[in-house]
């Protein structure tokens, strides 16, 4: 029989498991809310609560639980110095699962972890999408940019460059020829 044995195996051998679970840990503590997907995230929540008990405790032992679990000597001394001093007051439920909707590319469900005392609140910028065309302004007809007069103080050995014109609505109509890396225009 397999009761008390529950753990989220999320398709990976102990060892991987173990290794990935302790790298999300570290980054949560370094970043304070990592964005993963659910079942991550349901599966790193035990790993960090268990963490921020050990760092509430602060003695040596603690610690070298803590770094034998993690195996980032930074992220103890953070997780010690500055987190679990917050969550001092609090017997539990240290951390928060946020949920996201679900990933473009393979419609995994995902989430927001975070610290439920979390200092300042990190607000993540959406990504630029790939491939974003531009949209062209529209040209107003009728109306010509306004000249700019060269100033009377410049003296007079500069050679003045002359003020180009709009083209005509002939020249407009006419394609442009391009040339891309000393390649030539298919109509040269």
């Amino acid at each position: 029989m397999r009761h008390q044995k529950k753990r989220i195996k999320l398709g990976r051998t102990a060892d991987h498991r173990k290794a990935l679970l302790a790298n999300q840990v570290c980054s949560l503590i370094q970043h304070q809310r990592i964005k993963t997907t659910l079942a991550k995230a349901k599966a790193v929540r035990p790993l960090a609560e268990r963490m921020v008990t050990l760092g509430k405790k602060g003695s040596l032992h603690a610690r070298r639980t803590a770094l034998a679990t993690l195996r980032q000597k930074t992220a103890v001394k953070k997780l010690f110095d500055d987190i679990a001093p917050r969550s001092a007051e609090r017997n539990g439920g240290y951390t928060r699962i946020v949920k996201l909707g679900r990933r473009r590319s393979d419609s995994a469900p995902m989430a927001f972890i975070e610290w439920v005392d979390m200092l300042e609140v990190v607000e993540e910028k959406p990504a630029e999408k790939k491939g974003k065309r531009k949209t062209a302004e529209p040209k107003s007809k009728g109306t010509e940019p306004e000249r700019v007069e060269p100033k009377a103080e410049q003296p007079a050995a500069e050679e003045q460059k002359p003020i180009e014109t709009p083209p005509t609505p002939e020249e407009e109509a006419k394609p442009k020829k391009r040339r891309w890396f000393g390649r030539k225009g298919a109509e040269e």
